[in-house]
């Protein structure tokens, strides 16, 4: 997928204004992401997304990755964005099932394998432990 098909899809599935809101909240997902998985994984995620959602994902990677549930992924999203928790949920929904499409079935279940079950409906994938 290319970055500004990805986008695209993003804009539409968050309804947002324009590409560039699309682009900022994509890139607050990633962010947010880059620190919950292992720097392998976002290594590997980096080289199956568009170059410039790579360089996103390679100026985020901390040493290593760092555990927090659900509702603090959400607040870090909310804080880079400016929005409330609620909203921040609907835009990493709208970017993580766009990740989900753009990358191999492998590499996704990869990532989704990093994260508590909860993490999983964000990336399209029911939650079975609700």
């Amino acid at each position: 997928m290319k970055y500004d098909g990805f986008l695209a899809r993003v804009r539409e599935r968050g309804e947002y204004n324009d590409q560039d809101e699309a682009a900022d909240v994509t890139n607050a997902v990633l962010e947010v992401l880059a620190q919950r998985i292992s720097p392998g994984e976002v290594k590997d995620l980096a080289s199956q997304l568009p170059g410039p959602l790579g360089q996103v994902l390679d100026h985020a990677t901390p040493q290593q990755a760092r555990g927090f549930g659900i509702e603090e992924f959400y607040r870090r999203v909310a804080e880079r964005t400016h929005a409330r928790p609620r909203t921040a949920q609907w835009d990493a929904s709208a970017v993580l099932t766009t990740v989900a499409d753009a990358v191999t079935g492998g590499e996704l279940n990869q990532i989704i394998s990093q994260l508590p079950s909860s993490y999983a409906v964000l990336f399209g994938k029911v939650d079975l432990a609700d």
